[in-house]
């Protein structure tokens, strides 16, 4: 990403540019500072397509087209499938274009096999986004608040981060959101988070888990009934479920073989704000539960898609069987 904002800072771009990977939010963002630097408000020389039906052919000619009164043509292709699929014309297409034509490809997966993959990567520069580590995030968060004149505690920050999830997009929203709820002040409180911030999915089926594990289960049944009245699919609670009980299978059995928390977080690649809550959670089960939970997910997954199973009764029948 810094070679991006280079080339931007010294106006010397490369032939073609690849934003693919998981993170949504800097995908869009390197796009649109790629966009602004280039073309800016030439919109003669900035083309757009979107999609899988994107014609190779048009881009091809619009490619060869030199640029009306400027230095560079922008062509912008996004969410095509070129790099999932056999693309060899669209690699032709940006090795033969002149070079007053510039490429932007963004996507979200890729094949690094694939011909168009290894013609941009020779030609341009990719850049994969991924999701940011839970202290990139941090940092991230707290410029936010500072530039908007609010302040706000470490701890507080982290609570803000679990509790909106870890996804950029939906941190900004929180953020704006929490900005407005706290104008004229400059301290955001736990307060604020609790009142403003939407809780995500994966945080209230962590807690239907503590609930399960400490075997509350009115509250499991409530917590799931909140899921369901925001519209949650079943199946979706159950792979998070599934999902869940798998992690916590896994730490476990490394508890059980005696290893630390440490330990723990970096093998299985836990978030450290999280580590001391599955820990926790991890104790309330057996290793035999938790791989007898594993399997009826599973097995419940596999009867809702064959039909066999009501969605909604399946997931029922796990949380009633594991918290009683």
């Amino acid at each position: 990403m810094k070679n991006i904002l280079k080339h931007i800072e010294e106006n010397n771009y490369a032939k073609a540019y690849l934003l693919y990977g998981e993170e949504d939010y800097l995908k869009r963002m390197y796009k649109h500072k790629l966009v602004n630097a280039i073309s800016g408000d030439d919109s003669m020389n900035y083309s757009y397509y979107e999609g899988k039906d994107t014609d190779v052919n048009d881009i091809k000619d619009t490619s060869f087209t030199m640029p009306f009164f400027a230095e560079r043509r922008l062509i912008v292709i996004e969410d095509s499938g070129m790099f999932k699929t056999s693309s060899e014309a669209m690699a032709d297409v940006v090795k033969e274009a002149p070079e007053t034509t510039i490429f932007v490809f963004v996507d979200s997966e890729v094949d690094k096999r694939n011909k168009l993959f290894k013609t941009v990567n020779d030609v341009g520069y990719v850049c994969e986004m991924k999701s940011q580590t839970e202290a990139d995030l941090s940092n991230w968060v707290r410029r936010i608040f500072r530039e908007s004149g609010r302040d706000i505690s470490d701890r507080d920050r982290a609570l803000f981060i679990a509790k909106s999830g870890f996804n950029m997009d939906n941190l900004r929203n929180e953020a704006d959101k929490l900005i407005a709820y706290t104008e004229g002040r400059n301290i955001i409180t736990s307060a604020d988070i609790d009142a403003v911030c939407v809780t995500q999915t994966e945080d209230r089926v962590f807690d239907m888990i503590n609930a399960i594990a400490t075997k509350d289960r009115g509250k499991v049944m409530r917590l799931y009934g909140d899921l369901l009245a925001l519209k949650e699919a079943p199946l979706k609670i159950l792979a998070l479920l599934g999902k869940q009980f798998s992690t916590l299978l896994a730490v476990r059995e490394m508890l059980d073989l005696g290893h630390g928390s440490s330990m723990i977080t970096e093998r299985l690649g836990i978030r450290p704000y999280f580590a001391g809550r599955y820990i926790s959670q991890a104790k309330g089960f057996s290793a035999k539960e938790l791989r007898n939970a594993v399997e009826d997910c599973v097995e419940a997954e596999e009867g809702i898609k064959t039909g066999r199973w009501d969605d909604t009764y399946a997931v029922e029948l796990i949380i009633l069987k594991y918290s009683r």
